[in-house]
């Protein structure tokens, strides 16, 4: 069984963490002659297109949290062993505080950074296609979350186009909605399991 993660501070630490994120895209800004925040504005549309673009992904993700095939058990046991302890916990401000900050700072990193600097280089497809990979290596806890995590940011990369100018937002509500609504699955996943363990002890 996966060894969960500390809980102790967790709340805290990933915050930090997720937030340095935003540290390294201005670095590498920096590096790249980018503007992180060049395609970021608010408007009204551009949050309405950002939740409406989350709910087919999140379909998804429950279509296959559901199914039990092996490699999608494997993943759904890894999530619920390392996350469930931890989730369970907090309450549902606290995960969507650290999914709006998980959001916003990898979709500027990935999104406002990266991928813009891949496109000048080799063009938009090519741009799309390494920055997602990357996005993938960062969350490959199994090959084929791998894989899914890279489906998910061609995806995330597709949203910046959407409108008639790039936007930087739609993909941040999409991002931090998703991981809001995927955390509060695992953690009613992991009280409810945890309730029938309890009761046939």
């Amino acid at each position: 069984m996966t060894t969960p993660i500390n809980s102790k501070n967790f709340f805290k630490q990933a915050c930090i963490f997720e937030s340095s994120l935003i540290g390294i895209a201005l670095a590498l800004g920096w590096a790249g002659d980018i503007n992180p925040f060049a395609s970021l504005y608010f408007s009204e549309t551009a949050f309405f297109h950002g939740i409406i673009a989350t709910l087919p992904i999140f379909v998804i993700f429950l279509v296959l949290y559901q199914l039990n095939l092996k490699p999608l058990v494997k993943i759904r046991t890894l999530l619920l062993d390392m996350l469930g302890p931890i989730l369970h916990r907090y309450h549902w401000s606290d995960l969507l505080i650290l999914a709006s900050i998980a959001g916003i700072s990898e979709e500027i990193l990935f999104r406002g950074v990266i991928q813009p600097w891949m496109e000048s280089s080799w063009g938009m497809l090519t741009g799309l296609i390494v920055s997602s990979l990357l996005f993938g290596l960062v969350h490959a806890v199994t090959l084929l979350y791998f894989l899914l995590a890279a489906l998910v940011s061609v995806y995330l990369g597709l949203l910046l186009d959407i409108e008639t100018s790039r936007n930087l937002l739609i993909p941040i509500v999409t991002h931090g909605l998703y991981d809001f609504l995927a955390f509060l699955v695992i953690a009613h996943t992991y009280r409810r399991l945890n309730k029938t363990d309890t009761h046939h002890e």
